[in-house]
C-alpha cells in the first residue's frame, strides 16, 4: 500500500482550514491542521510533510516568522511553503514572502483548481523522492551485504534485476512529471526540484549499472539523498 503524503495547513481561522480541506480532499492525501505558527512548528518536529500552506496574517507568530523558523531547521528547511494572504500590499509585501522562503504566494480569494494543482505538483515530487530514497536504501543493502533482509535467499543477479526494474518505474514517472511541469509552465521552484530529482535518479542508475558483471571492480558511491 502506497503511503500518503502529509500536507500541513496553517491558519488561525477554523473556517479557512475547513475550506482548504474541502479544496484539497480530492488529492486523497493526509491533511494536518495547525491553528498557529507555534502549533505548526510542533507538528514539524515529528512528521514529514510534502508541502506547507501557510497563512500570512496570524496573531502572535505570523506567517513570515513561522517560515523563518522552518527554514532555520535542517529537518524542515527544504519543505516547500505556499503563502496564503487575504491582503495585498504590493510588490514589497510579495517580495517579503519570497525572501522568507516561500515557493509561491497566493492572494485570497484564490482559484481552488489552481491551488489544488500547485499542491499536487509538490505532492508528486515528494512521492518520487520517497521512492528514490527507498531504491537507494535497497541498493545500499545490496552493496553492503548482498541481501535485502533476513531469510532472503535470492541471488545477487536477481536482486539487481529487481532493483533495476523498480528504479526504471521511478525514472518513467519522474520523466512524465517533468514533461507535465513543462507543459503547465510550472513555478521555477517546482522545475528546480524536478531537475534535482532527475539528477539523483541518474546518479543512482549509474551506481546500479556499475554493479553489473563485467563493469569493473569496487563498490560505486551512491548519490546523496539531500
Amino acid at each position: 500500500m502506497v503511503q500518503k503524503a502529509k500536507i500541513l495547513l496553517v491558519d488561525d481561522r477554523p473556517e479557512n482550514l475547513l475550506a482548504l480541506e474541502a479544496i484539497l480532499s480530492a488529492l486523497d492525501q493526509t491533511l494536518v491542521r495547525a491553528s498557529s505558527g507555534e502549533e505548526a512548528l510542533k507538528a514539524l518536529l515529528t512528521d514529514d510533510f510534502a508541502v506547507i500552506l501557510l497563512d500570512v496574517q496570524m496573531p502572535g507568530m505570523d506567517g513570515f516568522e513561522t517560515a523563518a523558523h522552518i527554514k532555520r531547521r535542517e529537518r524542515t528547511r527544504d519543505i516547500p511553503i505556499i503563502f496564503l494572504t487575504a491582503i495585498n500590499h504590493g510588490p514589497h509585501h510579495t517580495f517579503r514572502g519570497y525572501a522568507a522562503g516561500a515557493v509561491d504566494y497566493i492572494s485570497k480569494p484564490f482559484d481552488p483548481w489552481v491551488l489544488r494543482a500547485k499542491v499536487s505538483v509538490f505532492v508528486d515530487l515528494y512521492m518520487k523522492n520517497c521512492q528514490l530514497r527507498e531504491q537507494a536504501a535497497l541498493l545500499r543493502l545490496q552493496l553492503e551485504g548482498g541481501h535485502v533482509g533476513a531469510g532472503d535467499s535470492r541471488e545477487p543477479a536477481g536482486l539487481l534485476a529487481e532493483l533495476s526494474a523498480r528504479l526504471a518505474a521511478v525514472e518513467e514517472q519522474a520523466e512524465a512529471l517533468s514533461k507535465q511541469l513543462d507543459d503547465e509552465s510550472a513555478d521555477a521552484a517546482a522545475l528546480a526540484t524536478a531537475a534535482h530529482l532527475e539528477r539523483k535518479l541518474t546518479g543512482l542508475r549509474r551506481a546500479l549499472d556499475a554493479l553489473e558483471p563485467g563493469t569493473g571492480s569496487g563498490a560505486p558511491s551512491l548519490p546523496s539523498q539531500n
